[in-house]
């Protein structure tokens, strides 16, 4: 039987993902979604801190493998976008050809990201000469600027990030953070001085990725894209997807690495030991507001979200219960406000004139990870009622609030933590043999060692789509689910968003 006071606070049950996603993220506040252009959703306050406290995670993880941190303008001209066009062309030629790209003629092209971009053709009433766009990714931008920038190799590596907005024309069916087409967007650009510098990069990448991941508690896959759904410029690109709870995959992450292909094109040399000039090699690592579609996804309830700590927009509400009946009450609330604020905690102290089962349901829609009440009989007994976002309650002592605060959100995290595994196992499934009938809602591993034909009849046979080689093979040889040869390159088959 349906929960009436759930009903009322207009929560779809969470077992209708479809519908309760887009409810979801405007009742707890993050969005806003009747700005009247489509998918281009306002940031409520609330949902705006919790993406900052995912930026903030990853400036963390910047300077901590010393990225240095740029800001490049929105509007890019219209002939920067035709040379990248003209390269990506040449090199999805190339590739399809089997040839190496130098052979082929870079001729102009409407690939690329022509047909999604926002364009800028007058300045007030003046024609532009050279019509701009809103930039949909960096790179021609910021290759543009890296050979005045490198001279010799020892400016070297050259490791960038930003975050920014980003602009692509999204003609699909528009969903809060997770396709839009105003885009929250982190982007790492490097050069290196070869190709096994470069490698290493991509290491560092994935290696930083894992911790975000880890700090979010997100159940994750990272693969190697297959050639079809490699970006063109890239000579190889690993996907990192989040299993969502409908057993779909959200791609929240990608690391390309473009050899020389990019330097060759925009001219980006140094000079070596010996003076001889060089082609960088280059890499690139992006991520998008889809994080926080996921962990909104992931974590959420049919009471409403739950945030993982670190991430969290205020970390502990405390709520004064009977005040009226001793002064005490809010001057231990504020008390130990001033304490957790000071050991780094972001606190909420709500002193609303509103019934507490109000309060409550308020804050747990929200995702708040704790809540602490403290009424008269909490003051006399020296305690704080602790309830737990995910599930849990106890008494903790007022004279060790800091401690014991770090405490309960460990176990939050821990319990997060544990779903999220529990998640990952339940829903991958190991797929012997193309007889077996496929689930809705599960990831099927299987060992592939195929050629393009046999990857477009496993797709068929099983209505979904190859997300890649696992980063992490099989330990022994197993038969190839379509040839029977013996390989240990595990792959996984999903639904993708």
């Amino acid at each position: 039987m349906a929960n009436p006071d759930k009903a009322k606070r207009g929560i779809p049950p969470k077992e209708d993902f479809n519908a309760w996603y887009p409810a979801i993220v405007e009742i707890a506040d993050l969005v806003d979604k009747r700005y009247p252009i489509k998918g281009m959703d306002v940031w409520r306050p609330y949902g705006w801190k919790a993406m900052r406290c995912i930026d903030n995670l990853t400036h963390q993880e910047m300077e901590r493998t010393d990225h240095e941190e740029v800001r490049f303008p929105l509007l890019i001209p219209e002939d920067l976008l035709e040379k990248e066009n003209r390269l990506v062309t040449l090199l999805k030629r190339a590739r399809e050809e089997g040839v190496d790209p130098s052979e082929l003629r870079m001729d102009e092209d409407e690939a690329g990201f022509k047909k999604e971009v926002y364009w800028v053709r007058n300045a007030g009433e003046n024609d532009l000469d050279v019509p701009m766009f809103l930039r949909p990714t960096s790179e021609t931008a910021m290759y543009t600027m890296f050979p005045l920038w490198v001279r010799t190799h020892a400016d070297l590596p050259l490791k960038t990030y930003q975050i920014v907005n980003t602009f692509r024309y999204e003609t699909k069916q528009t969903r809060s953070f997770i396709r839009v087409r105003e885009i929250h967007f982190f982007e790492a650009h490097t050069a290196h001085v070869d190709e096994e510098c470069a490698t290493r990069q991509i290491e560092e990448d994935l290696e930083i990725v894992s911790r975000l991941m880890a700090m979010m508690k997100l159940p994750f896959i990272m693969s190697k894209r297959p050639v079809w759904d490699t970006f063109p410029g890239a000579w190889y690109t690993i996907g990192i997807d989040v299993i969502m709870p409908n057993g779909r995959t959200l791609q929240v992450a990608s690391v390309h690495h473009y050899r020389d292909q990019w330097a060759q094109a925009f001219d980006l040399k140094y000079a070596d030991e010996n003076g001889k000039h060089q082609y960088c090699h280059q890499t690139t690592y992006g991520m998008s507001e889809r994080l926080l579609g996921a962990v909104v996804g992931l974590h959420g309830d049919d009471n409403g979200l739950i945030f993982p700590p670190l991430i969290a927009p205020i970390q502990v509400v405390i709520m004064p219960v009977a005040a009226h009946k001793n002064p005490l009450v809010n001057e231990t609330v504020e008390s130990v406000s001033q304490i957790l604020r000071e050991s780094g905690f972001r606190i909420k102290i709500d002193n609303r004139d509103l019934r507490p089962g109000q309060k409550y349901w308020d804050w747990e829609i929200k995702g708040v990870p704790l809540r602490l009440e403290i009424g008269p009989r909490d003051v006399e007994n020296g305690n704080a009622f602790a309830a737990r976002r995910t599930g849990g309650k106890e008494p903790i002592p007022l004279d060790d609030i800091t401690n014991q605060v770090r405490i309960q959100l460990d176990i939050v995290e821990n319990e997060l933590s544990n779903r999220s595994s529990e998640h990952l196992d339940g829903c991958v499934i190991r797929l012997m043999n193309l007889d077996t009938d496929i689930q809705e809602g599960h990831i099927y591993e299987v060992a592939f060692d195929g050629t393009d034909a046999d990857a477009e009849v496993l797709e068929k046979t099983t209505g979904l789509v190859i997300l890649g080689d696992s980063i992490t093979p099989y330990d022994n040889e197993q038969p190839c689910i379509i040839s029977g040869k013996m390989t240990t390159r595990l792959q996984h088959l999903a639904r993708m968003y």
